[in-house]
């Protein structure tokens, strides 16, 4: 095992963490590393015709289904989805994930992304991070020291971000659509509501990706570079 031995990926709606990483997130399990995935919102407005609380029931299961699938535990967080905003509790709470998990890396949302939710995460992700060792910052568990390394997953057809690093999921593609495939009433939503194949969506992605470092299926990521968060060797599964 490398350096990484517990990770947590962060992803603002339920199929977020599997469209955007979850190749990656597949890789790091079967390498023995411990994976977290954590999902802030509910996902209730994500479908045409299923009631929200109704939806949010099915879209936790579905979620549970997919981190099954590469053995990851999933914390569900709960939160309204599109209605995810920044204030103090939130702040604690994800404060509260950092500390429970004990991630030597965390993966979440580029802040530019093109969801309001996404940047919402983003930015309580990168605060949560920041002050998770300071102990005057009380929650209900102990303070988790130092301020872990922060990766930014890629965005949804790579609109305006620039990789820093990639990883080659060629050998986890199939795992990655298996996760998506759990997610059946999203696959439905990209469908009618974005006239898009979600499995077709996340091939094309890897290609895409792959070709730019030469293989045949990768994800990009883009490292926080900050005082405190840098590391002198890789932290991404090679």
């Amino acid at each position: 095992m490398g350096a990484v031995k517990r990770v947590l990926a962060v992803g603002a709606h339920p199929d977020d963490l599997e469209i955007l990483c979850g190749g990656t997130l597949a890789k790091f399990a079967g390498q023995g590393v411990q994976v977290d995935m954590a999902v802030a919102t509910d996902g209730s407005a994500g479908h045409m015709v299923i009631p929200p609380a109704e939806l949010a029931a099915i879209r936790r299961q579905e979620a549970i289904n997919a981190a099954a699938v590469i053995g990851a535990k999933l914390h569900w967080l709960g939160y309204t989805d599109e209605l995810l905003f920044e204030d103090i509790p939130t702040r604690l709470r994800f404060v509260e994930l950092v500390r429970e998990t004990k991630p030597d890396l965390i993966l979440t949302h580029d802040p530019d992304d093109y969801h309001p939710d996404h940047r919402v995460v983003s930015r309580l992700v990168f605060g949560a991070s920041f002050v998770s060792g300071l102990p005057n910052v009380k929650t209900n568990l102990p303070a988790h020291p130092g301020v872990q390394p922060l990766y930014y997953f890629d965005v949804l057809t790579g609109i305006n971000f620039s990789p820093g690093e990639f990883v080659d999921i060629t050998d986890t593609q199939a795992i990655k659509k298996q996760m998506l495939e759990c997610h059946a009433s999203q696959l439905t939503w990209l469908e009618e509501h974005h006239s898009v194949n979600g499995l077709d969506f996340i091939d094309v992605m890897g290609r895409s990706r792959g070709m730019q470092c030469g293989v045949a299926f990768a994800e990009a990521f883009r490292p926080l570079m900050g005082w405190g968060r840098l590391r002198p060797y890789r932290l991404l599964p090679e």
